[in-house]
C-alpha cells in the first residue's frame, strides 16, 4: 500500500509584541527616550514631545539604572520572550509550520528588524500576537501602529490577522489561576494560624485621562481578575485589584498597589501579589514588586508578603497561547479578540474594533 502523503502545515509567521528593555547599562537612557517620546505615552503637542520626552528620560535615568543594576545591568525581558517564542513554536509544530518573531517597542529587536525577518521567512500568513493580555492604546495600540509602519516599509503582503486582546480567555485565566493557587497554598502554609491572606492583583497603572478618552484597559483588567477568581474557586477569597508603576504627576487609576499594601498593614492582613497584566518577568516584577513593594510591606507592618510568579514559559500558559493562535486563525477576521468579535462596552471608544468600524465608515466607496 502507498503511504499517505504528509499533512501539509501552513507556513505562519507569529509576531510577538512586547515592551522591550535595555540590554546593557548604556542602553537605559535611549530606551527611556524611546518610551517617553512615544505619542501614545506622552500625550502632549508634537512640537513639545521630543524635548519633554528627553527631559523626562534624563530625569529618570539614574533611578532606572539602579533598578536594572539589581538585575545585573540589563532587562531579562528579551531572553524570557524568546523562551516563550520557542515554546510556542514547539506547541504549534504538530499542525503549523510556525515561526515566532519578536517585535519590541522601545528597544531591540524593533518592529523594523522583525518585519525584515518575517519577509525573509516568506510566510503564507501573519498573526500579530501582543503579549499584553489587556488592550491599551499605550501598549498594544502603540505596538500595532509601529508594526503597520514597519510592515509597509518592508513590503509585507501576506494576509494578516491581529489578535487585539485576550483578557479573560479561558486558557489564560485557567493557567493564571493555577499559578495563583499554587502560590496561595504555599503562602497559606507559611503563615501563622489565624493570619488572613489577601490576593492583590496588580496591573500597570494608566492616567485617568487616557481611560476617560475611551481606553478599555481598566475594564479589561477587571475582567481578567474576575475570570481568574472564578477559576480559583476559593470560597470567600479576599482579593483586590490595584495599579502600580505611576510615573507622572497627573491622576492615575487606582487604588495604587502602595495604597493596598498600606491598607493590608493597617488591617493585619498578609498579601499575595499577582502581576495580572505582565506575562513575563522584568523590572516591574523583579524589582518593583519583589524589592520595593516588599520593603513597603515591611514598613507598613504587613505580616507576610508573597508574590505569584509571572507566566514566562509556564506550560499551561504556552498551551493557552497556542489555543489563541488557532482561535485567531479560525476567526475569519483580520481583527479579532480572543472571542472573535468586539468585547468592550460601547463607551470604550479606543477599542480597536470601534476604530476599525469608524475607519470603514469614513473610507471612500469603491469606484463603480
Amino acid at each position: 500500500m502507498n503511504a499517505s502523503p504528509p499533512v501539509r502545515r501552513p507556513r505562519v509567521a507569529i509576531v510577538l509584541f512586547n515592551l522591550g528593555g535595555p540590554d546593557r547599562p548604556e542602553a537605559v537612557r535611549p530606551f527611556l527616550e524611546n518610551l517617553f517620546t512615544d505619542p501614545a505615552i506622552l500625550r502632549v503637542p508634537g512640537f513639545i514631545r521630543p524635548w519633554l520626552g528627553r527631559f523626562i528620560a534624563a530625569r529618570r535615568t539614574r533611578a532606572a539604572s539602579e533598578n536594572y543594576a539589581v538585575l545585573g545591568g540589563r532587562s531579562p525581558l528579551l531572553e524570557l520572550t524568546d523562551q516563550q517564542a520557542r515554546a510556542l513554536e514547539a506547541a504549534l509544530a504538530p499542525t503549523l509550520d510556525a515561526k515566532c518573531f519578536i517585535a519590541m517597542r522601545y528597544w531591540h529587536p524593533f518592529a523594523d528588524e522583525a518585519a525584515a525577518a518575517v519577509k525573509a521567512f516568506a510566510p503564507e500568513e501573519i498573526l500579530l500576537l501582543p503579549l499584553y493580555p489587556q488592550f491599551s492604546t499605550t501598549t498594544t495600540g502603540s505596538s500595532l501602529a509601529d508594526w503597520e509602519r514597519a510592515a509597509r516599509q518592508a513590503g509585507l503582503a501576506a494576509p494578516t490577522t491581529t489578535l487585539c486582546c485576550w483578557h479573560s480567555d479561558d486558557g489564560f485565566a485557567s493557567a493564571t489561576a493555577a499559578l495563583v493557587r499554587s502560590a496561595y497554598e504555599k503562602a497559606r502554609a507559611g503563615l501563622p494560624e489565624g493570619v488572613p491572606l489577601r490576593v492583590l492583583f496588580s496591573a500597570h497603572g494608566l492616567p485617568e485621562s487616557i481611560v476617560r478618552r475611551g481606553d478599555p484597559y481598566q475594564w479589561q483588567v477587571e475582567r481578567s481578575v474576575a475570570a481568574v477568581v472564578e477559576r480559583l474557586g476559593i470560597q470567600g477569597l479576599d482579593h483586590a485589584v490595584c495599579y502600580q508603576s505611576r510615573v507622572t504627576p497627573q491622576k492615575w487609576i487606582g487604588p495604587s498597589t502602595e495604597e493596598e499594601i498600606a491598607r493590608a498593614g493597617q488591617e493585619g492582613v498578609a498579601v499575595l501579589v499577582c502581576p495580572i497584566a505582565f506575562v513575563s518577568d522584568h523590572s516591574e516584577t523583579l524589582v518593583e514588586l519583589d524589592v520595593e513593594y516588599r520593603e513597603e510591606a515591611e514598613k507598613a507592618g504587613v505580616p507576610g508578603y508573597f508574590r505569584v510568579p509571572a507566566q514566562n514559559a509556564d506550560p499551561g500558559f504556552i498551551a493557552a497561547l497556542a489555543a489563541l493562535v488557532h482561535k485567531a486563525r479560525g476567526s475569519g477576521r483580520s481583527l479579532c479578540s480572543f472571542a472573535g468579535a468586539r468585547q468592550c462596552p460601547k463607551q470604550h471608544r479606543d477599542c480597536p474594533h470601534a476604530k476599525a468600524r469608524a475607519a470603514a465608515r469614513l473610507a471612500p466607496a469603491p469606484a463603480a
